[in-house]
């Protein structure tokens, strides 16, 4: 008999309850010799029904719960059970309903908040579902002394949780459900490297918890580690195949990494599951629109819509597409969710730019204008921007980075040739440049990426250690570094060819450092009239990052530093930088094509001309613009909207007069 090792019945209970997870079989086989001796005893069957259903036999279980619900009711962890075997039994009103009453009687049960909010998920109430999986983060938190910073951080009061974990970690630094709380704190406030930090430390105390390799996976996966971030995923995939949060940070991955065609089949695989998700639906869409699918991500887009009415992302992705204009009868529906009160800020945000740029299709300039501005100051509350921050350190840059400096340390770096950088301002040209090299047999385009930028954190980047960090490196450091940028670059590098476009457009912030550890790269700056390249970032939403063109002022002073700045490098290390002035380009393509292509070292071929025709995957905003012609009609837009850019035009100044620059 089973029950003699354990002593009792309620040892006997509790053996058989542990091993379910791991062993289903095993914990029926001694939940059905508990029965023989106490046929009527509910705990024994509660495990005996849970072990049926982890087996596949959802139908048995249900035999069983069905009357110790009845004579139950109160019973938090029956209506749990009965709430998965009706999920597993495809009853998904009956499921909801169990699991409600689960989470009611006992709050702190995370089990049964984690299997609701994956009901909701699979439901398409994305807001519901959110809130389920915070309330199963927050019942994990079974220590009181974290309970005031857990409630805090669930509670998005980001502030108050980061102080109050930070003053638990002084006392308790190997605390891991302390660390993983303030890693989450980290990662809504942006600061994934630093949660990055915090989780790294957590599983090398605790590997087998799976909540902080998921959120160290997506905190490598925000850096843009994706190699690493996959790495992390696996084992969570090896395990749970099918879970749809791992599935989707996986495509997140693969996209940045171009495998395209493994990312859409991912996404198509997750809606035969999910088929009422309106997120998967537009990560569908995106990938679609990648590739050059435009009716298709069109049609994702509207079924995203069409499940969640209210979803602005969905709505800007549309409009975002910039190719046909929205419908008037987007435009009511889009009003009509604007006029609710109880409609999030993140929809709110993105159904203003979507209504923004619909209205300017039509010509009501003054209208769509202040639907950008409203969306601008919903995403300026959202955003941690310092505009301060930039200009001190490019200050100090021009005082270090000075001719004989770069002259005392010719030679330097690693003398590949392999990356042509373009940096500039978003919204001026970059992504029809790459697209124009990328057409070239030589040259592989690959996104923007940010290993520069991970490169310049780690030397302190924007503190006012940077710059002295790098005037302090060595000759070996400095070469080791371009190395590491090449290494960490050909994951990216699917082609093979020997050249590869590096198109972050902020990295004309790292110039200095891109100079010193890569001496032979190709440096393009792609620049635009002020006004047209900030009134265009500053009327588009983007996926992250650029928080500074989302007010006039803050985007006239980053224009001005950023030509400050190229003017310093002019100086300093003259016919470094090929300047594209993108009118330039598009009045006078070919002579400009053939400049650009003498710049970079390579021969001139027809197919530049014709970079429209190059199939590859463009992930950028300008996505289904560089796959047309050159085209005027964008030149000259922001002149429909220069009655309101008069707080932009006092910022840039005189930058106005001599923005083409010196080369």
């Amino acid at each position: 008999m089973v029950i003699a090792p354990f002593g009792s019945l309620t040892a006997a209970v509790e053996h058989a309850s542990a091993v379910l997870a791991s062993d289903p079989a095993t914990a029926q086989r001694e939940a059905e010799a508990i029965l023989a001796l106490s046929p009527r005893d509910p705990r024994a069957l509660l495990v005996l029904a849970s072990a049926q259903r982890r087996q596949g036999h959802p139908a048995a279980a249900l035999s069983i719960l069905l009357p110790l619900a009845k004579a139950y009711p109160r019973a938090a962890h029956t209506q749990y059970e009965l709430g998965c075997t009706l999920v597993a039994q495809n009853q998904p009103a009956r499921a909801m309903a169990a699991l409600r009453q689960a989470t009611a009687l006992k709050p702190d049960l995370a089990e049964a908040w984690r299997a609701l909010g994956q009901l909701l998920f699979a439901q398409g109430d994305n807001p519901a579902a959110d809130a389920a999986f915070a309330a199963s983060d927050r019942a994990l938190v079974r220590d009181p002394a974290l309970a005031p910073a857990a409630e805090a951080l669930y509670r998005g009061r980001l502030q108050e949780a980061e102080q109050r974990l930070r003053n638990l970690l002084t006392a308790r630094p190997n605390d891991v459900a302390a660390l993983w709380l303030m890693a989450q704190t980290l990662g809504r406030l942006g600061r994934h490297r630093d949660a990055g930090t915090l989780l790294d430390h957590a599983l090398r105390l605790e590997p087998a918890h799976d909540g902080a390799r998921l959120a160290y996976a997506n905190a490598l996966f925000q850096q843009q580690k994706t190699a690493e971030a996959i790495a992390e995923l696996q084992p969570l995939l090896d395990r749970h195949p099918s879970e749809p949060t791992y599935l989707n940070l996986l495509a997140g991955c693969l996209t940045l990494l171009g495998d395209l065609k493994r990312v859409i089949a991912i996404y198509e695989t997750l809606l035969t599951d999910y088929p009422r998700q309106p997120k998967i639906w537009l990560n569908y869409g995106h990938a679609l629109r990648t590739v050059g699918k435009r009716s298709d991500a069109v049609a994702a887009y509207r079924q995203a819509i069409a499940l969640s009415p209210d979803y602005g992302e969905a709505y800007w992705s549309l409009a975002d597409l910039k190719v046909e204009p929205l419908s008037l009868d987007d435009e009511k529906a889009i009003g009509g969710q604007l006029g609710r009160s109880d409609l999030g800020e993140e929809d709110r945000l993105h159904l203003h730019y979507a209504l923004g740029k619909a209205l300017d299709d039509r010509g009501w300039h003054a209208a769509a204008f202040d639907h950008y501005v409203k969306g601008a100051q919903i995403r300026l509350r959202i955003a941690c921007h310092d505009p301060g921050e930039l200009p001190a350190t490019l200050a100090q840059a021009k005082v270090a980075f000075s001719r004989s400096f770069f002259s005392k340390r010719r030679g330097w770096g690693c003398p590949a040739e392999d990356p042509i950088f373009i940096v500039g301002l978003p919204r001026s040209g970059s992504t029809l440049i790459e697209q124009i090299l990328a057409s070239h047999s030589m040259v592989e385009g690959t996104m923007e990426l940010s290993d520069i930028g991970i490169i310049a954190k780690d030397l302190g980047w924007p503190s006012a250690d940077y710059t002295a960090a790098v005037a302090d490196l060595d000759a070996a450091t400095a070469k080791a570094l371009g190395e590491c940028y090449l290494q960490r670059t050909r994951v990216y590098r699917e082609l093979g060819l020997p050249r590869f476009v590096d198109k972050m457009p902020n990295n004309f912030q790292q110039l200095a450092l891109i100079h010193l550890i890569l001496p032979n790269a190709k440096i393009i700056d792609a620049r635009r009239h002020p006004l047209a390249a900030c009134f265009s970032a500053f009327k588009q939403h983007f996926a992250q990052g650029q928080d500074f063109s989302y007010d006039l002022g803050d985007l006239g002073r980053y224009y001005r530093d950023y030509v400050d700045i190229m003017d310093h490098v002019d100086r300093v290390l003259p016919g470094r930088v090929h300047r594209v002035i993108y009118e330039d380009l598009i009045e006078n393509t070919e002579a400009e094509i053939r400049r650009l292509l003498d710049y970079c070292g390579l021969p001139f071929e027809e197919a530049c001309l014709r970079f429209y025709d190059t199939d590859r995957a463009v992930r950028t905003v300008s996505s289904e613009q560089v796959r047309r012609p050159i085209f005027r009609d964008s030149l000259e837009q922001w002149r429909n909207h220069e009655a309101f850019l008069d707080p932009l035009k006092a910022s840039l100044g005189d930058v106005l007069d001599y923005w083409r620059g010196t080369n």
